[in-house]
């Protein structure tokens, strides 16, 4: 390791936490850890090992791959919007069952929360950090101590750093928490990108067209996001293109705040008195098992860089097999909505109601009744039964994020397995190009947008009250033990 890697990690505090994407997996189990073959003969029979074995994640489910005409086969006649259609193939994922709550997103929350308050007592008591260091004795870093608790009787000192985070609100006198300190940092190489054949370090390997002269002095320029809070306090995003220079420069740095915005409910419906949901909808127990809305694409994608940090916590050596936590696909989507029978709507027939007039998911079914439901705004998750791959509310309830750029061209400009079209819009980029794919459709939505085909958008810095999200993750092995038996 080299004097500027070293550098590089030691150089911080690492208390805005990393969240490296674990997507590849050794050849080796520990230093020749492989079981050696057998002679055989002088024939050739492979090498053994200890095959991982992947837990199922909690409150998810297995999503098996499989084949999908993805799209809307007939075009919408009323609204005369062609939706793209395809044959394609996508591979098995774990899927949430539901879509992620109030009080799943408030645990992120008070995380990041504790982590800042520990950051700061860190200054007056130095047991709030740790120095970890490598199997060989060379320290890797500082970071934050979470197995020492916070003061519960705390010193003048402390209760100042405390009031730190909070405001006071100017009309009732009562403690705040301060959103706009709630800012969490991640990291996430890409892998990707340090895998093309471009961005080889060395330039002979950048052209496997022996007829052509390779010039050893060529530069290679990469494009990366980086972040980090000015003298202000507030969050400066940049993407820069630089010169190749190692394996670090594909590594990209986000600071996202993460407080969700609790004024979508007034600003998405200005003539509406909706004065409640904004105070309560978030805050409230009451609200604990409701979707959470006014989550941003970018806050949504910060979630998943958090939940896959404090999975790796607890992992030990499998970590290195786990993939990350991330948002669908389009076509992921798609696929996991429709179910086993690919049907049109996340249930076995074309109709919105059973016989017995009890609807299948919480969207609007009549001009102004949202009630006819049973519902007015959003439900809690998991009332209405689940698809045939155990997901619930895959229509209805709130819109969900996709990992995917909108464009209309949709599924004809991707490749037909495991499809996706992704672009990470510069700052300095046209607005229009900030749009992201959004599925399900939404409490307030009629019958036709709560097709699993149906196709919308959203603006990626946009919260909105009717969009919320899932995460899925890419099995750790093709084929799961647990697949095999279902």
């Amino acid at each position: 390791m080299n004097d500027k890697i070293k550098r590089l990690m030691r150089s911080r505090l690492c208390i805005m936490h990393y969240a490296l994407c674990i997507a590849t997996a050794s050849l080796l189990t520990g230093c020749f850890g492989g079981k050696l073959a057998s002679s055989g003969g002088g024939e050739v029979t492979g090498t053994g090992g200890r095959a991982f074995t992947e837990p199922t994640p909690y409150g998810m489910t297995l999503v098996k791959r499989g084949h999908l005409k993805m799209g809307i086969e007939k075009q919408d006649s009323l609204w005369g919007k062609r939706t793209p259609v395809r044959d394609i193939s996508v591979d098995g994922f774990w899927m949430d069952e539901t879509e992620v709550t109030n009080s799943k997103y408030r645990q992120f929350v008070n995380y990041v929360r504790d982590s800042i308050l520990r950051e700061r007592l860190s200054e007056i008591d130095e047991t709030y950090k740790t120095v970890k260091t490598d199997k060989d004795g060379e320290e890797i870093g500082t970071f934050i101590n979470w197995k020492k608790a916070l003061p519960r009787k705390p010193s003048e000192d402390e209760q100042e750093i405390i009031d730190g985070l909070y405001v006071t609100n100017p009309v009732t006198g009562d403690k705040m928490l301060d959103y706009s300190q709630m800012n969490y940092r991640y990291e996430i190489y890409d892998y990707t990108a340090a895998a093309l054949r471009r961005n080889r370090m060395n330039p002979q390997e950048r052209n496997l067209n022996t007829d052509v002269t390779v010039d050893p002095n060529e530069q290679v320029w990469i494009s990366k996001d980086t972040a980090y809070i000015d003298d202000e306090g507030k969050i400066v995003r940049e993407t820069i293109n630089r010169q190749l220079t190692g394996p670090w420069d594909f590594l990209n740095t986000y600071i996202v705040n993460i407080f969700p915005d609790t004024t979508c409910w007034v600003n998405d419906f200005p003539n509406s008195d909706n004065e409640m949901y904004m105070r309560y909808y978030f805050s409230n127990p009451a609200y604990n098992d409701y979707p959470v809305v006014g989550v941003t694409w970018e806050q949504a994608n910060a979630f998943c860089a958090w939940r896959t940090e404090y999975l790796l916590k607890g992992l030990g050596p499998a970590a290195r097999f786990v993939q990350r936590y991330r948002l669908p696909t389009e076509a992921e989507w798609e696929f996991a909505a429709r179910g086993k029978d690919q049907n049109e709507f996340p249930w076995d027939n074309e109709d919105v109601a059973s016989g017995k007039g009890c609807f299948y998911a919480n969207f609007k079914p009549d001009d102004g009744n949202y009630t006819k439901d049973g519902n007015l705004i959003t439900s809690k998750v998991g009332i209405y039964s689940a698809n045939s791959n155990g997901l619930y509310d895959m229509a209805g309830n709130v819109a969900e994020w996709t990992s995917t750029v909108y464009t209309e061209a949709g599924v004809d400009a991707m490749n037909d397995i495991n499809p996706q079209l992704k672009y990470n819009a510069a700052i300095e980029d046209p607005y229009r190009l900030k749009k992201k794919s959004v599925r399900g459709g939404s409490w307030k939505d009629p019958e036709s947008y709560i097709r699993s085909a149906w196709r919308s958008s959203e603006y990626q810095n946009q919260p909105r009250s009717y969009i919320g999200f899932r995460c899925v993750r890419s099995l750790a092995n093709t084929t799961s033990e647990k697949a095999k038996k279902k």
